[in-house]
């Protein structure tokens, strides 16, 4: 392991959740304004919308949020985001800290560290996942590279030291052809040598669980802590939160677990209730 230069240092998930294990949930935010999959819904709706989702989640056991803009899809690259995503984006992020008493993060897709540092200041969050931070992979929506330096740079700018960056090693959704010739440990050492505080593994595609050898590779080749960022279920919760220090959940706490559906207060309960061995323990 190598030890971390970051001008935050220490434990981020102990630090923001006082708590060695995290359990995270997601905020998909419906479309905004300007995607192609909004229909003219009112901003109320969709605030409603995710307050529900985060009701269902916080009232039974979750102990973070992270909020996204899940809805946007097709994303586009960060230089074609209009300015309405960050508004849009705030407002929502705003709302749901000032109702819930929880740490917050902040996702901008795809792959927006900038604008995610822009919302996380304004909702006074505690931190924002990347999912490209170093390097470069083609993604869906084409060829996607690192923006630490300048994300970095942002950072500093808004004097918003304090918001951490949770970056993924091996990003879903795309090929990683470019960096084909490095191993996942090498990746994860990258993160961590540009600053990021804490380290994802994923699967290859949103509800996909990443492998035990990965999640392993992963958190033998850093001292940052590692989340698990996909595929977490009830099942599998307690096994993955042995190497990894917090799970980011979504579909699994979804009615019929798929994503874009509202959050099940019952799945919710059966996923905390099934994590205490490893949350409580």
């Amino acid at each position: 392991m190598t030890q971390s230069i970051s001008s935050t240092g220490g434990d981020a998930i102990r630090t923001i959740f006082g708590r060695p294990k995290a359990l995270i949930g997601m905020i998909h935010c419906p479309p905004f304004p300007g995607a192609p999959r909004y229909r003219g819904q009112s901003m109320e709706a969709i605030h409603d919308a995710c307050l529900r989702d985060a009701e269902a989640l916080v009232s039974n056991g979750i102990h973070g949020l992270m909020v996204e803009n899940h809805g946007d899809i097709p994303f586009s690259k960060p230089e074609d985001m209009g300015p309405e995503t960050s508004a849009f984006l705030a407002v929502v992020a705003d709302r749901l800290k000032r109702r819930f008493d929880v740490p917050m993060g902040v996702n901008v897709l795809a792959n927006a560290p900038i604008p995610a540092f822009a919302v996380a200041r304004a909702a006074d969050a505690a931190f924002i996942r990347v999912n490209q931070w170093a390097n470069a992979y083609v993604a869906n929506e084409g060829f996607m590279e690192g923006r630490a330096a300048e994300a970095m740079r942002y950072r500093s700018l808004l004097r918003a030291e304090g918001i951490r960056v949770f970056a993924d090693a091996h990003v879903k959704h795309g090929s990683h052809a470019i960096t084909a010739d490095r191993s996942v440990a090498e990746l994860v050492r990258d993160l961590e040598f540009f600053d990021a505080d804490a380290v994802i593994a994923t699967g290859q595609r949103t509800g996909d669980s990443a492998t035990a050898e990965e999640i392993e590779a992963v958190a033998a080749a850093t001292s940052l802590p590692v989340l698990v960022g996909s595929g977490v279920t009830a099942e599998n919760v307690v096994e993955i939160l042995g190497p990894a220090d917090a799970v980011i959940v979504a579909s699994s706490l979804k009615e019929g677990g798929v994503w874009w559906n509202p959050v099940d207060p019952a799945r919710v309960r059966a996923f905390t209730e099934a994590a205490k061995p490893a949350t409580e323990g």
